[in-house]
């Protein structure tokens, strides 16, 4: 059935979220190594969101949670997160945004393999096929230098899809959107941490600048901490598909603060790609045949 209207608020609030932090990320990237630019996203959510649930006095995730936050951890965070960065090292953030919004297409793969409620419709495989007709539109052509890039981003985007299904376990468990995300965000900083401390040797990094370090900041505070406290609101309430969707929206915010804040280009084909996929996102908010 139509998400309801607070989610459809909720989607378009984590999407405008969610689309900064790519543009966040290469403003970091400017003077920050990939890693440290992860760490300091996860870490430092972790902090916030810590801190934040302590003075609600929510408690933390109880010990049984904890296998299932350690994948979640890695599917929603550490994979995804350190495959972006590195990406974007070599193709811009609304690039890489655009190709992120094929998490749809594996997100209906796989909630239609691993559920029962969540099934393949033709109403949904139209809208996934033509959201990802938008997506293709708005990439255009890539040099061959930008391939691994792009392929990293598809990575990314299916570590994505596989965590918006395993994501709906934790209803089932009992346990707030909240304690979910500040779990998932403790697993993830503490399997990136011995991988950033033996290869980004923080140590030894020059300082990288104020502007670089308020990026990150922001990238931790607004676009994980608080988004994810979005994120899984809405996959409580409106199921793995539903929440997918905002991958679609992040590549128009995206390209349109690139556009404002770091002077890209909007190109005709950016505006045909986003018609594609407003079409898309209609097709799958129609009710299941």
């Amino acid at each position: 059935m139509p998400m309801p209207r607070s989610d459809l608020i909720r989607l378009f609030c984590l999407s405008l979220l969610w689309g900064g932090s790519f543009i966040l990320v290469a403003i970091a990237l400017q003077c920050l190594p990939a890693l440290s630019v992860v760490m300091g996203r996860v870490g430092l959510a972790a902090v916030i969101l810590a801190l934040a649930l302590a003075l609600r006095g929510v408690p933390l995730p109880p010990r049984q949670a904890v296998p299932a936050l350690l994948v979640m951890g890695l599917l929603n965070n550490a994979v995804p997160f350190t495959l972006f960065a590195l990406a974007q090292g070599q193709i811009g953030g609304g690039l890489a945004a655009i190709v992120n919004a094929t998490t749809p297409l594996w997100t209906v793969i796989v909630a239609h393999l691993a559920t029962t409620d969540e099934r393949l419709t033709p109403a949904r495989l139209a809208g996934v096929a033509t959201g990802f007709a938008g997506v293709v539109v708005m990439a255009g052509r890539s040099s061959g230098g930008e391939v691994w890039a792009i392929v990293a981003c598809l990575g990314a985007a299916l570590s994505y899809g596989c965590a918006s299904v395993w994501g709906r376990r934790f209803r089932a468990m009992g346990l707030l959107p909240a304690q979910t995300a500040l779990g998932q965000l403790i697993a993830s900083s503490l399997m990136i941490l011995p991988v950033w401390l033996l290869v980004d040797h923080p140590w030894a990094l020059p300082f990288p600048g104020w502007g670089p370090l308020a990026a990150v900041g922001v990238l931790a505070a607004a676009s994980t901490a608080f988004a994810y406290l979005l994120f899984f609101r809405i996959l409580a309430g409106s199921g793995a598909v539903a929440i997918s969707l905002v991958t679609f929206l992040i590549p128009v915010s995206a390209v349109a603060m690139g556009v404002a804040f770091l002077g890209e280009s909007l190109l005709p084909r950016h505006l045909a790609g986003m018609a594609l996929i407003a079409a898309g996102l209609w097709f799958l908010q129609r009710r299941r045949a």
